[in-house]
């Protein structure tokens, strides 16, 4: 989906497809017939923007065989599809039945993330609509904070200063501008905005810059207005944004909000779970280490990293963190220029929320799918942004 700023730039919003497992080619094609043209069609548009996740597999033989690309492309185009930014964290098995820790691996210290993410940036640049020469990847924030020393540190600053030359070499062959932003996230290296400054302004490389996911963002506690003037003072860019909200709990303390937050506890990913006290941020990695005793203060607030859908908050006594996204927003895409041009909904728990929320079937993922993407459209339009056909 496209929208025409106010400054007259164009401003896209799409879906993120690692909702739908896959691993292969084969499989990507099948998400676009299976789950992608249906919510477009749902959406009654011509055309629907899609933030591709492209496993290692997937991604390796798209920039291998030229002939697989060109597939792929003309699939995007028979279905009315666009992709301008592809989800570059997960690396591979992000569909399996228990994801956890194994999410963050390899990190920016490995070498096999330089390849795959110069791998993701090739495609894309092959992939980008006509009459679009910008396009993103998002990537993980470094690595998972155990077991990172000062020399993995290196071999990371080291390996995003390869990619943004890997980055210029490839602008100057395809004419397209291929950007890369890491996304804080809980329990990370780099957890926060204010984390993000110093390892971005070490790499030096306009193309390395933010992904700024709201769910993230609101599960730290950051403020939306205190964390982009801090980025927009240190000169890091926002190159994409995931519109994310987070598990809220008012009151942890009480033994009906414990029952609540105890059914968002499932085994597959993580759900880091902060809470700000008086001495600053409390953490644990997961919810039910949380829930399982005392080691996490219950006076104050709990947000838990779990990406509820954005049109339906949790039933009370819990709730969502849509007003931080919504902030964000504002400060994204509501002043005088935007501050990013592309958006993402990436709300891919839909499998793991409680059975009795969980969508029954194809149709009834698509229908939610498409309900959050009428939501951030309605907060687009109520900016001021104006959607094109």
């Amino acid at each position: 989906m496209r929208f025409r700023h106010p400054d007259g730039s164009t401003v896209h919003l799409a879906y993120c497809t690692n909702v739908h497992p896959a691993e292969t080619l084969e499989g990507v094609l099948a998400q676009l017939r299976d789950h992608c043209e249906p919510v477009r069609r749902r959406l009654g548009r011509d055309r629907l923007g899609i933030g591709l996740w492209l496993a290692r597999d997937a991604a390796r033989a798209l920039v291998t065989d030229p002939s697989a690309l060109r597939r792929l492309r003309t699939e995007l185009d028979t279905r009315g599809l666009e992709v301008v930014t592809l989800n570059g964290f997960p690396y591979e098995g992000f569909g399996a039945g228990e994801v956890k820790y194994r999410v963050y691996k390899p990190d920016w210290a490995d070498p096999e993330r330089l390849e795959h993410t110069t791998a993701l940036a090739r495609v894309l640049a092959g992939l980008l609509p006509d009459d679009v020469t910008e396009g993103t990847v998002s990537t993980l924030p470094l690595a998972w904070r155990t077991a990172y020393d000062d020399a993995r540190a290196e071999r990371s600053r080291s390996a995003l200063r390869a990619l943004g030359g890997r980055l210029d070499a490839l602008e100057e062959l395809t004419g397209r501008s291929i950007r890369i932003g890491l996304e804080p996230e809980p329990g990370c290296v780099v957890e926060t905005t204010a984390d993000a400054v110093v390892p971005l302004t070490d790499v030096g490389h306009a193309r390395v810059g933010l992904c700024l996911d709201t769910c993230h963002l609101a599960t730290s506690f950051e403020d939306p207005h205190t964390a982009l003037d801090g980025l927009a003072a240190a000169g890091v860019p926002v190159v994409k944004a995931q519109l994310s909200a987070a598990l809220h709990a008012e009151e942890p303390h009480l033994p009906d909000v414990r029952e609540a937050l105890a059914a968002f506890d499932e085994p597959r990913f993580l759900h880091q779970t902060r809470t700000l006290t008086s001495s600053g941020l409390r953490a644990t990695d997961d919810l039910g280490e949380a829930l399982a005793g005392d080691v996490l203060p219950d006076a104050s607030p709990w947000r838990a990293h779990f990406h509820v859908p954005l049109h339906a908050a949790p039933a009370a006594p819990l709730t969502s963190t849509l007003s931080v996204l919504s902030d964000t927003l504002t400060r994204l895409v509501g002043g005088p220029r935007p501050l990013t041009r592309h958006l993402e909904v990436e709300t891919y728990t839909w499998q793991a929320l409680p059975p009795e929320l969980r969508p029954r079937g194809r149709a009834q993922l698509a229908d939610g799918i498409a309900a959050e993407l009428t939501l951030a459209r309605d907060l687009l339009t109520d900016l001021g942004l104006k959607e094109l056909p």
